[in-house]
């Protein structure tokens, strides 16, 4: 599936759960069609102590959504500037 979004733009999310958040895209899975986006699907990893530098925890960071799931926030900004006003309401 060809993508149009890259690292470091600016997407919406415009389905599912976290319907309407944007952030940062951070990585994207080509082969899942999955992208991590900044602040959108958090989750919280239970992790072990490997190391005594490297402590054990709860670390929250963010989980892949799928690539359906998000729109460039450019495209998803011109999208809502075409809508009529007695739309919205």
């Amino acid at each position: 599936m060809a993508t149009l979004i890259k690292r470091g733009e600016e997407v919406v999310v415009i389905s599912g759960a976290h319907k309407g958040k944007r952030g940062k895209v951070l990585q994207i899975l080509r082969e899942r069609d999955r992208v991590v986006v900044e602040g959108v699907a958090m989750i919280k990893r239970h992790t072990k102590a490997r190391s005594e530098k490297e402590k054990g925890g709860i670390i929250e960071r963010e989980a892949p959504i799928h690539l359906s799931n998000v729109m460039l926030g450019t495209r998803y900004d011109a999208k809502r500037a075409k809508r009529p006003a007695a739309a919205k309401a």
